[in-house]
This record gives structure tokens, sequence and C-alpha cells, in this order.
């Protein structure tokens, strides 16, 4: 870890080790709020107005709004949505055969089957899928104009009152309708904070999970030996995905935290008030935890990654993702058995924000 400038010049640590990372993420020592005013200046306007967020808040704060939201993302739960994302995979992967060679994987199938899946969970029509994309896509640029990002944060904000609005008045079998009668409708919270949570889910389900599919393809393909390996034996489909998480860990820099006291972390004396920023991805590229972390390997142990986070703030629609990821790769297996690049991986180009991605995949089969 080191003292690292940010944008403004203002001083922060950035933590990479592993156990360093895993520390600051469940250490009651270092504190989400406040957080966002060590992020970029995009970052910053875009959080200082969702700060209804319980991602910004400590416990116990932050554990009671958990509570009320944990039952809906368990393992047991997440398993009933497998019919849906597999019909909205199929669909995806229909239409793709259905067009024209080679076909973007990124825009004609992972986008559209993290889109739709999130727009069946919360009750979102698709149709409204690009514009509240857009929006996000400002949000997590880096050197996004500060005043675009508050625009697209308040129309994000907006969009959601009035899809609780649609839900109150004509609920449906969806989070969005669950969650307005059984928390906002009791009292248990306000308007403002359910909108927040909302927003979170809507534009942070989507663009990752997305992100995954995409570039996590892009993986496979360039390692053919792990790829038949997997084509083999699919009970490595699960082992394969968590490697693939600790391998690509597309969130590299927006996990921010503040010591609320004077504390030694990696050898260094951090104050308080101190910024860390924890990075994921070179946490799970750490050779400590990790042997040889640069080898793709599906056979791996990879347990342990913090591609999710760490602690009581770790991902909470992590187990949706794992789902769709796994229902993703195994249809892309069984019906595109002949899968392939349809240009030089060297000619790839690929986006930096908070996330890392592959822009475009083109693919034949």
């Amino acid at each position: 870890m080191g003292r690292v400038s940010l944008y403004d010049g203002t001083p922060a640590w950035l933590v990479t080790r592993h156990e360093d990372v895993r520390r600051v993420l469940s250490d009651s020592q270092f504190s989400a709020e406040g957080g966002w005013r060590f992020q970029s200046s995009a970052s910053r306007v875009a959080a200082e107005r969702a700060e209804t967020s319980f991602t910004v808040m400590d416990p116990p704060q932050h554990s009671y709004y958990r509570r009320l939201l944990i039952r809906h993302f368990t393992v047991k739960r997440v398993e009933r949505l497998r019919p849906a994302i597999q019909a909205i995979v199929n669909s995806a992967i229909d239409e793709m055969i259905a067009g024209s060679r080679p076909a973007d994987l990124v825009s004609q199938l992972a986008l559209p089957i993290a889109s739709r899946t999130m727009c069946h969970v919360l009750g979102v029509p698709y149709e409204d899928h690009q514009w509240y994309e857009e929006r996000s896509e400002v949000r997590s640029l880096l050197d996004a104009d500060p005043a675009e990002a508050q625009r697209a944060t308040q129309d994000l904000l907006d969009y959601v009152d009035r899809l609780i609005d649609r839900k109150q008045r004509s609920p449906g079998e969806d989070l969005t309708s669950y969650l307005a009668a059984e928390l906002l409708e009791p009292g248990l919270v306000t308007r403002a904070e359910l909108i927040a949570i909302l927003r979170l889910l809507l534009t942070a389900g989507h663009e990752t999970t997305g992100t995954m599919i995409g570039t996590g393809t892009l993986v496979l393909l360039l390692h053919p030996e792990q790829l038949a390996a997997l084509r083999r034996d699919q009970a490595l489909m699960g082992p394969a995905i968590e490697e693939l998480l600790r391998y690509l860990s597309i969130l590299h820099s927006s996990i921010v935290r503040v010591a609320k006291v004077d504390v030694e972390l990696g050898g260094q004396r951090i104050r308080a008030g101190d910024g860390l920023i924890a990075a994921p991805a070179q946490a799970n590229k750490d050779h400590r935890k990790f042997p040889e972390p640069d080898r793709f390997d599906i056979e791996r142990d990879a347990s342990g990654h913090i591609a999710f986070g760490f602690g009581v703030h770790q991902c909470l629609g992590q187990a949706i993702a794992r789902l769709e990821m796994k229902v993703a790769f195994e249809q892309l297996l069984v019906r595109l058995p002949g899968l392939r690049l349809a240009c030089d991986p060297a000619d790839l180009a690929y986006e930096s924000s908070n996330l890392i991605s592959v822009r475009t995949l083109p693919v034949t089969w």
C-alpha cells in the first residue's frame, strides 16, 4: 500500500494487499460513511446526492437496512429465478444466431442478459433499459463532468420514484412491488431510502454482470485448454466462475473507507480521517493468497477472492450475478460449441472507468 493523490490533490491510501483489503472492509475502525470524499469528482457529486443509500452507512444503521433486504437475495430465493434467467439467456442466443456473423457478444448477448434480468427482478419495462443505462454509465465514468453526473443521478432517482408510484397503484410479482408493500407502506423505510435502494439495484446489477459475462467469455476463448476442460466436465462451472471473478475483478477502485482512529495497517501509520481506496483487483492478484495469480486456472481454489467485496458491505446481489453467469456460460457451451473469436485479440478495445471491460467482442461459431 502507498500514498496517492486524487484529482484535486487530496491524499489517500491505496490498499492492494489481500490481507489489508479484507481488514479495511471488515474492521470497524474503518468507516464507509464519508468515503465518497475520496472518489473522483463525478463519483463524489453522485454519491453526495444519493447519500441516503445504506451502502454509505456503518452498523448499526447499515445492518438495519441489510436485514430488511437480505431475504430477497438468499441463494435459495434467487434459485427461483433460474427459469426466467434460462428463458432470457436462450432468447438472447436465439436472436444472436438469427442475426449476421460476426456478432458482438457484448451488445447482443452479455448486456441484454444482465439488463433483462434486472428488469425482470425489479419490474422495470425493458424498453426503458437504454435510457437508464446511459445515465448509469455517466455516473461510472471517472472523468465525467460533475454536473452531468449530478443530472444523471437525479434523473435515475426521479425514475425510481415514478416506478414506486406505479407499483403501489398496480403491484406485480417483482421486487419493487414487494419492497413498497413490505417496507415503505409499514414505515420501515422512508421513500427517499427506498428510492436510493432501488436506484442502486437498478444500476449496479446490469453493467457489472454484463461485463463479467462478456469479458469472462473472452477469457475462456483466450484459454482454449481451460475451455475444453469445461466442455468435458461442466461440474467445473462453479469453480470456473469463481476463478473468473478472481481473475477479472472488474471493480478496481470504487471501494473507499475513512479511518475513524489512528491505526497501523500494512506497516503504515494511518491517521484518523485518512481516506483509503481498497483495490479488489489488485488484492485478488496477491501472490501471497493466490500463487501464480496472473495464471487463469479453473481448477484453482479461488475461494477467498473479494470480487464482491468483503465484510458487512459485500455485494447484496452476488447470488443473482453468479446464477446469470452460470446459466449464460452453460448455454453458450451447449448451443454454440464452435464459438470462437472473429478478430485478432490485439484489436480488441477496452473500457476502463470504475469497471474494466471489453467494449465489443466479435464472435462467430
